[in-house]
């Protein structure tokens, strides 16, 4: 349920109605917006009779609502959600009016690699940088990250280049190490249901860049994100980076649909990472640049200075050179990059 006030309410009225929420061991969420303030009513059990708080000074109305994912949805709040990185010169906008790019390879090899290629994605127009400390991968056998001293690199492009931090939380006990030295926390594919990970990432003081599991509906991805904002993070972003199926000729299919529908459904900004959506070099460009024309909020690219030597996902991977000719054909399609 949405308890929508008076533009003119007081704080007085406001606070009768968190109590009345309250009183009946329900949790109150105010939600302040642009043109209405409102307070959300969570974890309730049953349908809420209006009349409970129609009555009380200061109230405009009350607005039931259907979906299972109350936070995330723009039924709780209209306005769209913008992520702020920064202050002043130095900062970013997630879901502004400028589409945000996040560039960098699968995983942080040494220190070299990684400040060479983000020189090289910050020359092009990236604004964050991405690379992997912990890495979960399908064999054991596989390169796992550098771990803390994946971290502490990442730290030191931060230092060297002035770009932002996103990286790979993979249990609840990584992500205070993660916290600690990044700018953006994100939830892979494969834990999109860890929701210990899910409640620790929501208690976090940084955003949270959540991927939609390789098998997940839509309700399971709303619901996924509803579990990090309800232990009180609102600053959270939607990645659509494809889902499996029967096809063979990319390594996932991209869900285009999965955009306008998350945008009907809710505020969220929106970020699309093709590189994992294709699998394939030939076809991260043409995804990106769709999912630009969408109008998503962010794109988050793989790219490595020698991809056919690169430790994780070598074959997605795009050259620098091929990373700037997409930002400039991004710059073509007259999107604010």
């Amino acid at each position: 349920m949405l308890i929508v006030m008076h533009k003119e309410a007081s704080d007085q009225d406001l606070n009768r109605v968190i109590s009345r929420i309250e009183d009946h061991g329900w949790e109150a969420k105010p939600i302040p917006g642009g043109e209405r303030t409102a307070i959300g009513v969570l974890r309730n059990k049953g349908p809420i009779e209006p009349g409970l708080f129609l009555d009380l000074p200061g109230v405009r109305d009350v607005i039931p609502v259907s979906k299972p994912y109350k936070l995330v949805s723009r039924e709780m709040r209209p306005e769209n959600t913008v992520v702020r990185l920064g202050n002043g010169d130095n900062s970013v906008e997630i879901g502004g009016d400028k589409l945000v790019l996040m560039a960098g390879p699968c995983a942080v090899e040494s220190e070299n690699q990684a400040i060479e290629i983000a020189h090289a994605v910050k020359e092009a127009g990236a604004k964050l940088f991405r690379g992997g400390a912990f890495k979960p991968r399908s064999s054991p056998y596989s390169f796992q990250g550098l771990g803390e001293k994946g971290l502490e690199i990442l730290a030191k492009v931060r230092e060297e280049t002035g770009l932002f931090i996103v990286t790979e939380a993979t249990d609840h006990e990584v992500c205070d190490m993660v916290e600690k030295y990044t700018d953006i926390i994100q939830i892979g594919t494969r834990n999109m249901q860890n929701y210990r990970l899910l409640r620790r990432a929501g208690q976090a003081n940084k955003p949270v860049l959540l991927k939609r599991g390789m098998w997940a509906t839509m309700d399971e991805f709303l619901m996924a994100a509803e579990y990090i904002m309800s232990e009180g993070n609102d600053q959270v972003m939607l990645c659509e980076r494809g889902i499996r199926t029967f096809t063979r000729h990319s390594r996932n299919t991209f869900d285009a649909n999965a955009i306008p529908y998350m945008r009907n459904e809710s505020h969220l900004p929106i970020v699309v990472d093709p590189s994992h959506a294709a699998g394939r070099r030939d076809q991260v460009i043409p995804l990106a640049r769709a999912a630009a024309a969408m109008g998503v909020d962010a794109l988050i690219l793989e790219v490595h200075t020698h991809p056919e030597n690169a430790l994780s996902d070598g074959p997605q991977s795009l050259y620098p050179e091929q990373f700037h000719g997409l930002v400039s054909g991004l710059r073509d399609m007259n999107i604010n990059v």
